[in-house]
């Protein structure tokens, strides 16, 4: 058995002061600090609305705590959050966790039969919801739930016992939570079907949140603009608890982050960070950049070649910086591949980006970039503290399965110790799925999911996340899905029909008498487009129209096993 490794990027002086300093990775106590240091900072709010201090986060904090002590939660106890993202969200979360109790956050999308799983499967005694997603709770969602809070204003829905939420009501109790304490179950929605309930203790938590400061050193003038559901580990922990334990300032938005809300948002803001996932960039891209270029013949002629491009794109960038506040230091981008043609944009530039990468059940980070040393493809070295090996390593292309170890790694998942062992080799290494290769810099660059990974007939391996990196790129394509069905490869693409339907209106000819002949003429050219950009054994022998947008899941990837 043979490996490849990488080694962190070691700051000794970083890692001592760590080692000296006493504290203690737990989210009472850093973030109990941050109280201490910030207190009259501005915490977190809705855009456009009051804002909230850290002392007056304190203060809620504790009032919450004293109503779930009222309720009977006690240390080990389950408490669910069904809600989107807001401020009395991070309250709750923050309470929960600082009495020793467990947060169940359920993804804002899931099912109402998904959400009564989750109840069930935890066991949760309490569950905190917000009003415009109480139609997906029935009364009768688990057998275990004994009390129901609105999280709008914590005033009890159901299981009152006659005591309800004041402000100024601090805890009776005085808790001790320990770093290996259980802080969360995270109730995935991954793309390979079965939700998984991931336990996360304060130690994991608390780890990525300082070593991601080597990454990014977040600072109390940094403002965050807040667009991910924080029920997901990546906004959890990189969007909430991050810049509270060092006094930033948290905004939300009251609606879905569509064009019409967030632009107004950022220019009200002027956010120093933002967190994001790559179809968000490559819609804006895709929707913004390349019509620009495309409209006049002779640009989109000198667009496709390299010096005018990497002009036009740096003219490009700074007009979209300015359109997201004219103040980002560092826009952070994980949750799945980023296309390589709109990384290639972002590259030229200059544009304040960084890529991440890691999993919920790796609290979320296991590698990232900083701002300025990002490269083409490549997730950037391991954080640090974090080892990652590539196991069994292909001899020629150097490609294998990533492992990782560190502090952040899950305690397991939830009442299922045999998938645990699948995942977790008893020596502590974290089987990630993802097949990845490192280059001589100990960059890492991921090449798909190992469940995704189709076996060619000759033993090939092919990546379907690398055919469909080809086919966005093509004109009108919104976005796609390779499987094999029948031994062949086929790609399901989800088209821009008001754009092709434009470009038919512009050439005079009537699209609507002859939509399926243009579909179908257009999947064939997009077909020999594609088989000219991949290698033999990843020609794609159908293309299909997808008609729906494909489903996804909170981070925006596509849920593939929907699909085959």
């Amino acid at each position: 058995m043979s490996y490849i490794a990488i080694k962190p990027y070691l700051c000794a002086q970083y890692i001592n002061n760590q080692m000296n300093n006493n504290e203690l990775l737990t989210i009472p106590f850093l973030a109990g600090e941050s109280f201490r240091k910030y207190g009259g900072n501005k915490a977190m709010g809705f855009v456009g609305e009051d804002v909230i201090t850290y002392n007056q986060l304190e203060g809620r904090i504790r009032s919450i705590m004293r109503l779930l002590e009222d309720y009977s939660v006690k240390p080990g106890d389950k408490v669910a959050i069904l809600s989107t993202s807001m401020p009395n969200w991070g309250a709750s979360y923050f309470a929960i966790t600082f009495m020793g109790a467990v947060a169940v956050p359920i993804l804002p999308d899931f099912t109402p039969g998904e959400i009564a799983n989750v109840l069930d499967h935890s066991g949760a005694k309490t569950l905190f919801i917000s009003g415009n997603l109480s139609h997906r709770f029935g009364e009768n969602a688990s057998a275990t739930l004994e009390t129901v809070i609105s999280i709008d204003d914590f005033s009890v829905i159901s299981g009152s016992n006659g005591k309800s939420y004041r402000e100024g009501r601090v805890p009776v109790t005085n808790y001790n939570v320990a770093e290996e304490d259980l802080a969360v179950i995270i109730y995935t929605s991954g793309t390979t079907g079965k939700s998984k309930g991931v336990m996360l203790t304060h130690k994991n938590l608390c780890f990525t949140a300082k070593q991601v400061r080597t990454i990014q050193y977040v600072v109390e003038s940094d403002v965050f603009l807040s667009i991910l559901p924080l029920s997901h580990s990546y906004e959890q922990t990189l969007g909430l608890i991050l810049p509270v334990f060092n006094g930033a300032t948290v905004w939300y938005l009251r609606k879905a982050p569509t064009p019409s809300v967030l632009l107004p948002a950022l220019e009200l803001v002027k956010p120093t960070t933002m967190l994001t996932v790559p179809l968000i960039m490559e819609k804006i891209y895709f929707s913004k950049i390349v019509p620009t270029f495309s409209k006049n013949k002779i640009v989109s002629f000198l667009y496709h070649k390299t010096p005018v491009r990497k002009l036009l794109n740096k003219i490009a960038g700074k007009k979209i910086y300015k359109t997201f506040g004219g103040r980002l230091r560092f826009f952070g981008i994980g949750g799945a591949k980023l296309n390589p043609t709109v990384e290639q944009f972002l590259l030229d530039a200059k544009f304040p980006y960084a890529i991440g990468y890691g999993l919920t059940e790796t609290s979320p980070l296991l590698a990232g970039t900083k701002v300025g040393t990002c490269r083409l493809g490549s997730t950037g070295p391991a954080m640090e503290g974090v080892i990652l090996k590539i196991h069994n390593p292909d001899p020629v292309t150097g490609e294998g399965e990533v492992w990782a170890r560190g502090d952040n790694v899950m305690k397991g998942y939830y009442k299922e110790p045999a998938m645990t062992a699948d995942v977790i080799t008893p020596d502590g290494w974290f089987r990630t799925g993802d097949l990845g290769v490192i280059d001589s810099n100990n960059f890492l660059s991921l090449k798909g999911r190992l469940k995704n990974m189709i076996v060619g007939s000759s033993g090939e391996n092919i990546y379907p996340e690398e055919i469909e990196s080809v086919i966005n790129d093509f004109s009108h394509v919104i976005e796609s899905l390779v499987v094999q069905q029948k031994g062949k490869l086929v790609a399901m693409v989800h088209l821009n029909i008001e754009e092709l339907q434009a470009k038919y209106t512009q050439m005079k000819k009537d699209f609507s008498d002859q939509a399926e002949l243009i579909i179908n003429e257009y999947l064939d050219e997009l077909q020999r487009y594609v088989n000219s950009k991949v290698n033999r054994y990843s020609q794609v022998q159908l293309v299909v129209y997808q008609p729906e947008p494909f489903q996804k899941t909170a981070t925006l990837k596509i849920k593939r096993f929907l699909y085959y």
